[in-house]
């Protein structure tokens, strides 16, 4: 049957090469990117932040905090990102969430998976609330906290976490401003508690911006029971006055 069927899988290739995420130019592999625009993507890694891990021009050691770390230390326990939130990183994103891309939530995860914390027990996606799910017709974190399980072999429980009040977007408030606006919106469903008590757990999102959703996240699966919260993301604002 793999004979038969090859010929066609050629024709195929040929009629839809693969194309980089980034600008669309032909590649040699589904989920490559072209050279300039690897080129231009910037990976984040150590050193950074023991507490937020927002990177750091040169290693300061293990334990060395940024600023804003000395004056409150995070609820969660770190945000890793893949990569720094610029114009190939925003591209792949909105083209995941707007442009029905939904192929790219491999892509991006295929970059995440490296940070992923060694000890983590559950992936649990930043959850849209219904009326965004069904305008959308999918939620992209979840997609990538999908792709993410099968790649790690950690799970993936999309349900635990509950978006039960609709928000407006954030991206033209202040910092405030967001924190209020998210305050209350997620829940956790009585009988999804069991599942979350103890739990180092990896909460999934595509863009950190400001922090103030996956603070609020943070803030109700703590109280829940879970032993850890660390976010995991395509890519991170690195200027906190850029907008989302």
């Amino acid at each position: 049957m793999a004979r038969l069927l090859a010929p066609l899988r050629l024709v195929a290739d040929l009629a839809l090469p693969p194309r980089c995420p980034g600008c669309g130019a032909v590649t040699g592999e589904d989920h490559r990117f072209c050279a300039a625009c690897w080129g231009s993507l910037r990976f984040l890694a150590p050193p950074w932040c023991a507490a937020c891990h927002i990177p750091f021009a040169y290693d300061r050691g293990p334990e060395s905090l940024c600023a804003a770390c000395h004056g409150e230390r995070p609820r969660h326990a770190g945000i890793r990102a893949a990569v720094a939130y610029g114009d190939v990183a925003r591209t792949v994103a909105l083209r995941l969430k707007y442009g029905g891309r939904t192929a790219f939530a491999e892509t991006v995860a295929r970059q995440m998976a490296r940070l992923m914390p060694e000890h983590a027990d559950l992936l649990i996606p930043v959850p849209l609330h219904r009326w965004r799910l069904w305008s959308r017709g999918f939620n992209q974190a979840a997609l990538i906290a999908k792709a993410l399980s099968r790649s790690t072999g950690v799970p993936n429980d999309p349900m635990l976490l509950r978006r039960v009040r609709a928000t407006p977007f954030l991206r033209a408030m202040g910092a405030r401003a967001r924190a209020r606006t998210v305050a209350g919106a997620f829940a956790i469903p009585p009988d999804a508690r069991e599942r979350l008590r103890g739990r180092a757990v990896v909460l999934i999102d595509d863009i950190h911006t400001s922090g103030a959703t996956t603070d609020a996240c943070t803030r109700i699966l703590l109280r829940g029971g879970a032993a850890s919260v660390v976010i995991l993301c395509w890519a991170r604002v690195l200027d906190p006055s850029a907008d989302d």
